[in-house]
C-alpha cells in the first residue's frame, strides 16, 4: 500500500541500534514534528484549493444576482415612467376637479339667482287680481257645471210622476199593469244611465281637450247638451220611456265632458293666487244647478204629471246660453303656448284675461312648466299609468274623486225625497227638505270660496270628510231610534227632525270639502302634458262611482234598512286617513312646484333630500348601497341620507365616496343647493 508523503517515516532507528532510549525518543519527536509540518502544508494547500472553488461559485451567484438586479432596475425604471404618467393624469384630474368645483360654484350662484328671480316672479303672480273679462270667461265656462248639477238633481223630485208615466206607457203597450219592482228598476235605469253617459264623456274628455282645445271642446259639447235635453223634453209627447233613457244617456255624456273640460279650463286661465277660489266656482255652479232643479221640481211649479217633461227639457237652456257666451272668451293660454306652441296667441289671451300688457311673469311660469314636462309633453294614458313620477298624483286624484262619490252624497241627491219620507216626513215636507239641501249647498260653497286659498285644500278636505263621518253616524242613529221607539209619536217627530238636521249637516260638510276640492286638486296635481289624460281617468272613476251608488243604493237600502249609511261611514274614515297621510297641500304653489313634490317623493334623490327622517328612511330601506366614488344623478336611489338634508334648501347629491370611519353613515356626500 502506498503511504502519503506527509506521513512517510524516514531514517527510522533499527532495533539493533545501541542508541539509548533518550535518543530514540528525540528522534521520534523530530519525526512527528516533520509529519506535522507536512500535514499542515498539505492542509494549507487543500484549503487554498477550496477557496478557489468557493470563489468560483460565489462569482457565479454574484453574476446571476447582477443580472437579476439589472432586470429589476429596468423594471423599476418602467414603473417610474408609469408613475410619472399617472402623476400627469392625476394632475389633469385635479385640474378637472378644480374646474368642476368652479362650475359647481357658478351653478350654485346661478341657482340662487334663479331661485330669487322665481320668488319675485311668484310674488308678482300672487298680486294678480280678478278682472271683468276673467270673470266673464269663468261664468261662461261654469255653465257646463251648472248643467251637470241640474241634471243630477232634476230626476229626484218628479220621481213619482215619471213612474206613473212608465206605468201608463207599459199598460198601453201590453194591456196589463206593470209590477212595482219593474217600475222601480226602470226608474233606477233612468237615474243611473246618466252616470254611464258621464263615464263615456269623462273618459273622452282628455282626447277632446287635446284635439279641439278646452274652449273648442266646450263649444262642441253643447251640441250633445241640446240633443239630450230635447230627447228628454219630448219623452211624454212620444209616449216612449226609452227616449227618456236615451236622452239621459246623451245628457250624461255632455255632463261627463263638462266635468273634465270646465275644471281644466278654469285652472289654466286663473291666476295663481285665485286658482283655489275660482276652482270652487265649479262646485258653486253644480250646487246652483241642483237647487234650481229642486225648486222647479216642486208640485207648485213643474213637479206635476204634465210639467215634468218641461222640467227635464229645460236642460237645453245652459247649453244654448254657453253657445252664446263662450265664443267671446279666449282659449286657454296654457293650451295655446305649451300644447300648440302659439306664443303670440297665448300673449293675446293673457292680455285680455289679465287686463294688462304685463304678462311676462305668466309666460315665464308657463315656460318653466313646459321645461319641466318636456319629456311628457304628449303623454298617453298608458304612459301616465306606467310613469313612477305620475303614479302617485294619479292615485291621489282617483281617491279624491272616490271620496266625493262614495261619501254617500249622491244617495242624498238622488233619493233625498224618499229618504226623508222614510224618516217620517210627509211627501210635501220631504220635497221642501230636499230644497233645503240645495240651498245649503249653495250657501256653504260660497262660504268655502275665500277659505280655499286661505286655509288650503287639504285642510278643508279633512274637515269636510270628518264632519260627514260624524253626521253619517247620526243619520244611522236616527233611523235606529225611529225603529225601536216607533210606537211613541213624540219620539217619531223628534227623530224626524234629527234625521233632517243630520242630513243637512252632512251636506254642509260635503260642500266645505269633498264637494269642490276633488275637481280642483286633480287639475292642480298635473302639469300641461299629462293633465288631460289624468283628468279623463279621474273623471271616469268619478262617474263609475256615481253609477254604482245610483244603481246600488235602492238595493242597499232594502238590504241594510236602518244601517244604510254605515258603509259610507267606513269609506269616509278610510278617505280621511288617506288624505291625512298622502295628500299634499297645493295652496299658492305653481304647477312646476307641485310636480317637484312628487318627483322628490318617488324614492329618488329628491326623496332623500326632501327633509326629515321619513323619506330618507324609506329610501334607506329599499335602495342599494352605493359603489365607491359612484356618480349620482336625479332618479338614482341611495342607501342613506346626508346629514344636511333638513337645512333650509333641498340638496342635490353630486357624488359620494366611501368613508373610512365605519360609522352609521359610512359615505361622504358632496352636494349643491337646488330650488325648493
Amino acid at each position: 500500500m502506498n503511504v502519503p508523503d506527509f506521513i512517510r517515516v524516514e531514517n527510522w532507528p533499527s532495533s539493533s541500534s545501541d542508541l539509548n532510549l533518550l535518543d530514540y525518543d528525540l528522534c521520534l519527536q523530530r519525526q512527528v514534528s516533520v509529519m506535522s509540518m507536512n500535514l499542515s502544508a498539505k492542509l494549507d494547500e487543500l484549503q487554498r484549493g477550496d477557496r478557489q472553488l468557493e470563489t468560483t461559485v460565489a462569482l457565479c451567484e454574484i453574476r446571476s444576482q447582477l443580472q437579476e438586479l439589472t432586470k429589476s432596475v429596468e423594471s423599476c425604471q418602467s414603473e417610474v415612467s408609469e408613475v410619472k404618467r399617472d402623476m400627469v393624469a392625476i394632475k389633469q384630474e385635479l385640474d378637472t376637479v378644480q374646474q368642476v368645483k368652479e362650475e359647481i360654484e357658478e351653478l350654485r350662484e346661478y341657482v340662487d339667482r334663479l331661485e330669487e328671480h322665481s320668488q319675485r316672479r311668484k310674488l308678482r303672480l300672487l298680486e294678480q287680481g280678478l278682472t271683468f273679462f276673467l270673470s266673464y270667461a269663468i261664468l261662461a265656462a261654469v255653465l257646463g257645471m251648472l248643467q251637470f248639477g241640474y241634471n243630477t238633481g232634476v230626476i229626484n223630485a218628479p220621481g213619482r210622476n215619471i213612474e206613473n208615466f212608465m206605468k201608463d206607457v207599459y199598460k198601453d203597450r201590453y194591456g196589463k199593469d206593470i209590477h212595482e219592482d219593474t217600475v222601480n228598476r226602470l226608474y233606477s235605469i233612468a237615474v243611473s244611465i246618466f252616470a254611464i253617459g258621464g263615464m263615456l264623456g269623462g273618459f273622452s274628455g282628455g282626447m277632446i281637450a287635446n284635439r279641439f282645445g278646452r274652449k273648442g271642446g266646450l263649444l262642441l259639447n253643447n251640441i250633445l247638451g241640446i240633443g239630450g235635453a230635447s230627447l228628454m223634453g219630448f219623452t211624454k209627447i212620444s209616449h216612449c220611456y226609452e227616449m227618456l233613457f236615451f236622452g239621459r244617456f246623451i245628457i250624461g255624456v255632455n255632463c261627463g265632458l263638462n266635468t273634465s273640460l270646465v275644471p281644466m279650463y278654469i285652472s289654466e286661465i286663473a291666476p295663481l293666487n285665485l286658482r283655489g277660489g275660482l276652482g270652487t266656482v265649479n262646485q258653486l255652479a253644480v250646487t246652483v244647478g241642483l237647487l234650481l232643479s229642486q225648486v222647479l221640481g216642486i208640485e207648485q211649479i213643474l213637479g206635476t204629471d204634465d210639467g215634468w217633461p218641461i222640467l227635464l227639457g229645460l236642460a237645453v237652456c245652459p247649453a244654448i246660453l254657453q253657445l252664446l257666451l263662450l265664443p267671446a272668451c279666449p282659449e286657454s293660454p296654457r293650451y295655446l303656448l305649451i300644447t300648440r306652441q302659439w306664443e303670440e296667441e297665448a300673449r293675446r289671451a293673457l292680455r285680455r284675461l289679465r287686463a294688462s300688457n304685463q304678462v311676462e311673469e305668466d309666460i315665464e311660469e308657463m315656460r318653466a312648466e313646459e321645461r319641466a314636462q318636456q319629456a311628457e309633453a304628449s303623454i298617453s294614458m298608458r304612459e301616465l299609468l306606467c310613469s313612477p313620477t305620475l303614479r302617485a298624483p294619479l292615485l291621489i286624484g282617483v281617491v279624491m274623486q272616490l271620496s266625493q262619490q262614495l261619501s254617500g252624497i249622491n244617495a242624498v241627491f238622488y233619493y233625498s225625497t224618499s229618504l226623508f219620507t222614510s224618516s217620517g216626513l210627509t211627501e210635501e215636507s220631504a220635497k221642501f227638505a230636499t230644497m233645503g239641501i240645495g240651498a245649503i249647498m249653495v250657501g256653504m260653497t260660497l262660504v268655502s270660496l275665500p277659505l280655499m286659498d286661505r286655509t288650503g285644500r287639504r285642510t278643508l278636505h279633512l274637515y269636510g270628510l270628518g264632519g260627514m263621518f260624524i253626521f253619517s253616524i247620526f243619520i244611522t242613529i236616527s233611523f235606529l231610534i225611529k225603529e225601536f221607539f216607533g210606537y211613541v209619536q213624540e219620539m217619531i217627530d223628534w227623530m224626524s227632525y234629527l234625521s233632517v238636521v243630520s242630513t243637512l249637516s252632512f251636506v254642509v260638510f260635503f260642500a266645505v270639502g269633498p264637494g269642490s276640492i276633488p275637481w280642483l286638486i286633480t287639475a292642480e296635481l298635473f302639469s300641461q302634458g299629462p293633465r288631460p289624460s289624468a283628468m279623463a281617468i279621474a273623471v271616469l272613476v268619478n262617474w263609475m262611482a256615481n253609477f254604482v251608488v245610483g244603481i246600488g243604493f235602492p238595493s242597499m237600502k232594502a238590504l241594510l234598512e236602518n244601517y244604510t249609511f254605515l258603509p259610507f261611514s267606513v269609506f269616509l274614515a278610510i278617505f280621511w286617513i288617506f288624505t291625512y297621510k298622502k295628500v299634499p297641500e297645493t295652496k299658492n304653489k305653481t304647477f312646476e312646484e307641485i310636480l317637484a313634490l312628487f318627483r322628490n317623493s318617488n324614492g329618488s334623490v329628491g326623496a332623500v333630500f326632501g327633509g326629515g327622517g321619513g323619506p330618507a328612511a324609506a329610501a334607506t330601506a329599499s335602495a342599494p348601497v352605493p359603489c365607491h366614488g359612484q356618480r349620482l344623478t336625479m332618479g338614482d336611489r341611495c342607501a342613506c341620507a346626508p346629514s344636511r338634508a333638513h337645512q333650509g334648501r333641498r340638496q342635490l347629491l353630486v357624488s359620494w365616496t366611501q368613508a373610512s370611519n365605519g360609522g352609521p353613515r359610512p359615505y361622504h356626500y358632496h352636494t349643491t343647493n337646488v330650488l325648493n
